[in-house]
């Protein structure tokens, strides 16, 4: 089995023309009656050697962390990073292990930011004495995490690993939310300001990775594996603060208003991940549309079978929105205005469109 990396990376080399992979993947495509664009395909693992490697890694990685924080708290995550970083030098650079990669970027940047987490917990008393407030303890996080996005940066210009652009981002989303919280002077991770600008952020990301999807519509190089973290970063980043500012996480039940505006919402998110063929929101809506549904279905009298009821509105809803995926994002696509819908991934009708040669 081939990927849309292999096949890019042959290009790159010049071992196939662009005009041989683009037929090879036309052709692939009317084989499986379905577009790569509209599959949402991304490299995760190749074989068990993946798996194989990336536990091996992560025992080894756990083990040098260890040894590392004996000697100085700072040590344990300098040594993840540094060992994360050599192995990536084997298996990123040279074997082109997709899960180990991911492992690894991961391991990278908590090691970089666990260093300077460290440092604090030895000889933060001795910098800053015992006055050490909210404020100053939120701009040493965004700080942190400024340095460690850097380091990011850093990894990904060395490897370009997909994931390394998002995780670079989340660091800078999180050095921005801590710098306005400092400013603001409420560093509490409580109340409604801070998951507003997660919000923000969240908005922030979305626009960022619908530039990285705008880049390659038809899905066939390493901008759309980078643009699926990002999509898989930003939804989280706006469904939760969306749903905690309506109530719907503080633990209690809603009432059957509340309810159905979750659940116009999740359609309204359904629609979106439509367009612009990522289903991330959904699924991290997911949690929030099953409890509010469970909620309505209690206040009409389902009490014994209000979460069978709901797992089987949702279980169905989703399995024919995914077998006819393409035809409902044609469409909700349709209904876009030209100069926006050339804007959002191919669709079906457009990849099939593509010269074959």
């Amino acid at each position: 089995m081939y990927s849309e990396t292999d096949l890019q990376a042959a290009v790159d080399a010049k071992v196939l023309t662009p005009e041989a992979a683009l037929a090879f993947r036309s052709h692939i495509a009317s084989v499986r009656a379905a577009p790569g664009a509209d599959e949402e395909s991304f490299r995760l693992i190749t074989g068990f050697n993946d798996i194989f490697v990336s536990i091996a890694a992560v025992i080894l990685l756990v083990a040098v962390g260890w040894i590392g924080a004996s000697i100085h708290p700072a040590l344990g995550g300098a040594f993840v990073a540094a060992s994360a970083w050599l192995l990536a030098e084997y298996f990123t650079r040279q074997r082109r292990m997709a899960l180990p990669s991911i492992v690894l970027v991961l391991a990278f940047s908590g090691g970089v930011f666990a260093t300077m987490v460290g440092f604090l917990v030895k000889h933060g008393e001795d910098i800053f004495g015992k006055d050490l407030n909210e404020t100053t303890g939120a701009v040493l996080i965004g700080s942190m995490a400024l340095v460690t996005a850097a380091a990011t940066w850093v990894h990904w210009k060395r490897f370009m690993v997909p994931i390394t652009v998002a995780a670079g981002t989340a660091a800078l989303a999180a050095t921005a939310v801590a710098l306005v919280l400092a400013v603001a002077g409420v560093a509490s991770p409580d109340g409604t300001l801070p998951m507003a600008l997660v919000l923000i952020a969240g908005f922030g990301v979305f626009t960022l990775a619908m530039w990285w999807d705008r880049s390659d519509r038809v899905r066939q190089t390493r901008r759309s594996d980078v643009a699926f973290w990002l999509h898989l970063l930003a939804a989280p980043m706006i469904a939760h603060p969306v749903f905690h500012l309506l109530g719907v996480t503080d633990g209690s039940d809603i009432g059957s208003g509340a309810a159905v505006l979750v659940v116009g919402i999740y359609v309204v998110f359904g629609l979106i991940a439509l367009a612009i063929d990522r289903r991330a929101l959904l699924v991290s809506a997911l949690a929030y549309v099953l409890f509010a549904l469970t909620q309505l279905f209690r206040e009409f009298g389902a009490v014994e079978l209000n979460v069978a009821m709901t797992a089987f509105v949702i279980g169905s809803a989703l399995l024919l929105l995914s077998a006819f995926w393409q035809n409902a994002r044609a469409t909700v696509v349709g209904f876009l205005p030209e100069n926006l819908a050339n804007q959002l991934p191919a669709t079906t009708r457009t990849v099939s469109l593509q010269p074959a040669s």
